[in-house]
């Protein structure tokens, strides 16, 4: 089916509801760190300190960690089960979607246009070795072996 203007432009939301979606997540997350945070102060005061000769317990202040943020997520758990159950729902539905109206709109595999833009990373999150980032990829120079290099190798 070929994309019409109305498909694309819900297309177009439903990412945006997608983003926005993600954003709320992103939001509880930074909450949670910046509560640990504030709670670390706190959490390195119990000490019992040497008595009877005994040292402290290096692992008492991970233990308190650990118990502390596992109870602040438990508090928001049931709102990240929720965002996340919508997140999952939101990409089936943009990738049904995509299928269903946009396979001529996206570049072949085999297209010539494309094919310089293979090795390169889109968002750092695409990042992996080897691979060149954005505009600056196209502009960075590839290295080559000289022939002097090519016979040591």
């Amino acid at each position: 089916m070929k994309a019409s203007p109305e498909r694309l432009a819900q297309l177009s939301r439903m990412e945006e509801a997608r983003r926005q979606t993600q954003r709320q997540l992103d939001i509880i997350d930074r909450q949670i760190i910046r509560r640990m945070t504030a709670l670390i102060p706190q959490l390195g005061r119990k000490r019992s300190g040497y008595r009877r000769g005994k040292p402290p317990d290096p692992s008492a202040f991970l233990e308190r960690y650990r118990s502390n943020l596992a109870a602040i997520t438990a508090e928001r758990q049931p709102e990240i089960d929720a965002l996340s159950r919508k997140l999952a729902r939101q990409d089936a539905a943009i990738e049904t979607l995509r299928t269903r109206c946009a396979p001529e709109s996206r570049p072949a595999r085999g297209d010539p246009e494309c094919a310089h833009r293979k090795d390169e990373c889109r968002s750092p999150a695409d990042c992996r070795p080897g691979k060149r980032h954005g505009a600056a990829a196209s502009l960075e120079p590839r290295p080559t072996l000289r022939p002097a290099q090519a016979e040591t190798s």
